[in-house]
């Protein structure tokens, strides 16, 4: 009967849950979790810093639907990953970081970064713990699959001390659990779904809005049959966008404040009513609308806000019982849905029209809408976008038009910076024939720009766009307008020429300040054959007046 060290236990129970590839900087606490990963044919890929190996973890499981893994080491390699954790944590993303820590044995006596990792990880994970003894390190890694995936998706943390992963066991010594996962959704209460089918019965310009449950959903196949049933306007958030072609009749971007202060009934499904919905206020959503909230969690249901009908169930099941319970109501909506639908599709059309003049604009510096309308021309239905920036990345986010569920990548409601290196060298590891581009802020960059080494060590090619307006412009902005230019303090940069980090790294990368030659350094970009980045210099837009970030 052979022996496992406790790296290899790890590794194996991580093979076990399908685990092909994990992200790590390293680390002499995790080393022989290394060593069991060339056993498992799992691959190691290194990064510059943990936090990225957490972020490229969480970009896994956007781009996959599977959790990631992460591997820290001790100390501040697991108080480095924090950040990754917590903005996994806002933005429901299941994944595993899994921390090192000293020998069990010499716990309490000062061993080299001893410190209480599983109490600083639990307020952002869905749980944390250390495993107890090095015989269940495979139990303990399962446990920890089940519950990042199991109802609402989350990351997880996992202690393992480095004696742990030096001991050895005969394998009839040890458990790795199978059947220890459930792909069953949360099927609606029947008689919920009938009392939103009374309202949606009586909407003459009811909303639906579709976050980011929906990614996770195992039956989103029911999305298309709900859309077709009703009839009604689709505005998608987080994790969702993507979910329906940028042509589709129902699929409206540029209009949400509008249709929601103007719906009779609002259905959301499967996203908070955080600040992105103005937390549910008249501001945001008409007061006097009825509101339909379905989500999986059913402790977000009401928060914020009156809920007239509430459903604790799967985004996907939730639409296919509407769909199968709407007998008797028109397919495609009645005709009052159907102008309502006309006239938001008028709103956006002028909204384009509003837009099209600072996309085509040929000065220079360059206008940022013209560089995002260049960036959508070289998408195609198979690119990754991720978006790692303030004000550059939500212009970027109302001209680019995505393909696909799981095609765009953004940091979600924790707002964090720096997830682009990591989400993009998740996502062409996950999907090697996409092209994965990250949308950059000059200030972004600055957090993790030396990942390009990284790429460029392990042939992951990736292309970063960076909108370099020399600002962090989306506080500069409401900076200037609260104190004024000369009080505007610690939100200004240089127009520094960060292609040269990448090029001297061994990247492809190029300055661009005219538009004319945007296109041709972005093709040159795609089809180098290595990483790169193409710095492009902005001029003012403004577009996102009055926008402020708080």
């Amino acid at each position: 009967m052979s022996q496992l060290h406790g790296g290899r236990i790890v590794a194996k129970a991580l093979k076990n849950e399908g685990v092909s590839h994990v992200f790590t900087l390293c680390g002499g606490h995790v080393m022989s979790i290394y060593d069991g990963c060339l056993d498992a044919g799992i691959r190691v890929v290194d990064t510059r810093h943990e936090q990225t190996a957490a972020h490229a973890a969480d970009g896994w499981a956007r781009v996959t639907g599977e959790p990631g893994v992460a591997i820290v080491t001790a100390g501040p390699g697991v108080t480095d990953a924090v950040t990754g954790a917590a903005s996994a944590w806002r933005a429901n993303i299941p994944m595993l970081i899994i921390g090192g820590q000293g020998p069990r044995s010499l716990q309490d006596m000062g061993s080299l970064q001893d410190m209480n990792h599983v109490d600083l990880m639990r307020p952002i994970t869905k749980w944390s713990h250390a495993v107890p003894e090095a015989r269940r390190l495979g139990e303990y890694v399962s446990m920890a699959f089940r519950i990042a995936t199991t109802g609402v998706p989350g990351p997880v943390f996992l202690e393992m001390p480095v004696d742990f992963l030096f001991d050895s066991y005969n394998e009839d010594q040890l458990v790795f659990p199978t059947g220890a996962r459930t792909a069953a959704g949360a099927y609606p209460d029947p008689a919920y779904i009938d009392k939103a089918i009374a309202l949606l019965a009586k909407a003459a310009k009811p909303v639906a809005l579709v976050g980011s449950q929906l990614f996770w959903s195992k039956r989103r196949d029911a999305y298309l049959p709900f859309i077709e049933q009703f009839g009604l306007p689709v505005y998608v958030n987080g994790q969702a966008r993507g979910s329906l072609p940028p042509d589709h009749p129902n699929f409206f971007a540029k209009t949400r404040k509008e249709a929601l202060r103007g719906a009779d009934v609002i259905l959301i499904f499967g996203t908070p009513l955080d600040f992105r919905l103005g937390y549910g206020r008249a501001s945001h959503m008409n007061p006097e609308a009825k509101l339909i909230q379905i989500d999986l969690d059913g402790g977000e249901i009401g928060r914020n806000r009156h809920v007239d009908v509430g459903i604790p169930a799967d985004t996907g099941m939730a639409m296919a019982a509407l769909a199968a319970a709407a007998t008797g109501m028109a397919r495609g909506g009645s005709p009052a849905v159907r102008e309502w639908v006309k006239s938001l599709r008028m709103k956006e059309e002028e909204r384009v029209e509003q837009m099209r003049a600072e996309m085509e604009s040929e000065t220079s510096p360059i206008n940022p809408l013209r560089l995002c309308k260049e960036i959508d021309g070289v998408l195609d239905d198979d690119t990754i976008v991720i978006g790692d920036g303030g004000d550059f990345v939500a212009t970027a986010a109302s001209v680019l038009r995505i393909a696909k569920i799981g095609q765009w990548l953004d940091p979600g409601p924790l707002g964090t910076l720096g997830i682009g290196p990591g989400y993009a060298m998740a996502a062409k590891l996950a999907r090697p024939r996409s092209n994965v581009i990250i949308v950059y802020g000059d200030g972004a960059f600055g957090l993790n720009g030396l990942e390009y080494e990284a790429f460029v060590r392990q042939k992951i090619n990736v292309v970063g766009v960076i909108g370099n307006d020399a600002a962090w412009t989306q506080i500069r902005r409401g900076q200037v307008e609260l104190y004024g230019e000369e009080r505007a303090i610690a939100t200004k940069l240089d127009f520094t020429h960060y292609e040269k980090v990448a090029a001297a790294v061994g990247a492809h990368g190029e300055y661009v300040e005219r538009p004319q030659d945007i296109r041709p350094a972005l093709d040159r970009a795609l089809g180098c054959g290595k990483p790169a980045l193409v710095n492009v210099r902005l001029g003012i837009s403004e577009f996102r007046k009055g926008a402020l970030s708080i």
